[in-house]
């Protein structure tokens, strides 16, 4: 499981509270109720990811110590490396079980990779030219390559573990340096007829597999957007948070469920040796079940939980949330 301990964008944190108490208690859920026996960490916040990390290794969970820039330039990206690897060296030293990831998806979400404001416009910028798309992708291949060769370095002087680094596949990454294999796979309308082929071919390589960063919402279509899933979402122009839907989009949390089941049965039969759900909760994402649908941000969040606002949920009467149908779905199919 994915456990978002809060992203830092320009300075500001996604995740606006983090209570220990509550951080220890979702993570023992994780653990008990989902029959996890991994956790990846992921936020931008040091500290806050340290803290995660060690209740989680206290829980006895293995810990994917996963910090993750957003809109970072290279050096900002490798000093933040630099303290969470020492961080997590600590844990390790402890006899916590951690494995580091040094990033996720870097070219897209951050700066100096590719041209371009946003991941949107970067993206666009990579895939904008079809006749010149293959040597761009090797092109950025070179630079990401050569980013990563720094990051493993300052990585490897502070940390001894298993290390790792979450990537997407036109990143072309040399795996060389890299104890596991790990890529964002998110199956799409586009590419389910050979999505099953793919995870078959990438897990037949010398080195582990890992996948991330697969998930769904809970409205009507979203898993054939595949990673377009939160393009129904406007954002407040001036703090850049989620605001409401562009449409009215019908709720389908059993559409969201099944996605995940389907996922992790082929990543189970496929020989993937890791699959982290994205993700337990995604904070800014509340559901709203009466008014306005558009305002119901949750049908567009990524969370197996949808927030509550102002009270508690029943399941869990201690807890500010309720879980969703895919809540049980991947607690079934880890119990198998």
């Amino acid at each position: 499981m994915t456990y978002d301990t809060g992203f830092v964008t320009h300075g500001r944190l996604s995740r606006e509270h983090f209570d220990p108490a509550v951080v220890r208690r979702e993570l023992a859920i994780i653990r008990d109720d989902l029959h996890c026996d991994a956790v990846q960490v992921i936020g931008g916040d040091p500290d806050r990811l340290e803290q995660a990390a060690r209740a989680a290794a206290g829980l006895g969970l293995e810990v994917w110590f996963s910090p993750y820039p957003l809109e970072s330039e290279p050096e900002q990206i490798l000093s933040l490396f630099r303290d969470c690897a020492e961080r997590a060296e600590r844990l390790r030293q402890q006899g916590a079980a951690v494995v580091f990831v040094a990033g996720v998806e870097l070219s897209v979400m951050n700066r100096g990779f590719l041209p371009g404001d946003s991941p949107e416009e970067r993206v666009g910028h990579l895939m904008g030219r079809p006749e010149r798309r293959a040597e761009a992708m090797r092109e950025l291949g070179v630079r990401v390559n050569a980013f990563l060769h720094d990051a493993v370095a300052a990585v490897r002087r502070r940390y001894r573990g298993p290390l790792t680094y979450a990537a997407i596949q036109f990143e072309q990454v040399d795996w060389a340096p890299f104890d596991i294999v790990t890529y964002e796979l998110i199956r799409s309308a586009e590419v389910a007829d050979r999505f099953r082929d793919a995870v078959r071919t990438l897990a037949r390589g010398p080195k582990p597999l890992a996948v991330t960063g697969f998930g769904t919402a809970a409205y009507r279509g979203a898993g054939d957007r595949g990673g377009r899933v939160l393009e129904v979402v406007e954002h407040d122009p001036e703090t850049g948070a989620p605001a409401r839907l562009n449409d009215v989009y019908e709720r389908d949390e059993a559409g969201q469920a099944a996605y995940l089941s389907e996922l992790l049965e082929i990543f189970e039969t496929e020989g993937v040796d890791s699959a982290f759900v994205f993700l337990f909760a995604l904070p800014g994402y509340p559901h709203r079940p009466d008014g306005d649908p558009r305002d119901d941000l949750d049908r567009a969040g990524l969370g197996i939980v949808k927030l509550l606002e102002g009270h508690n949920g029943r399941t869990y009467p201690d807890m500010p949330w309720e879980p969703k149908a895919a809540f049980a779905a991947v607690a079934r199919r880890y119990r198998s």
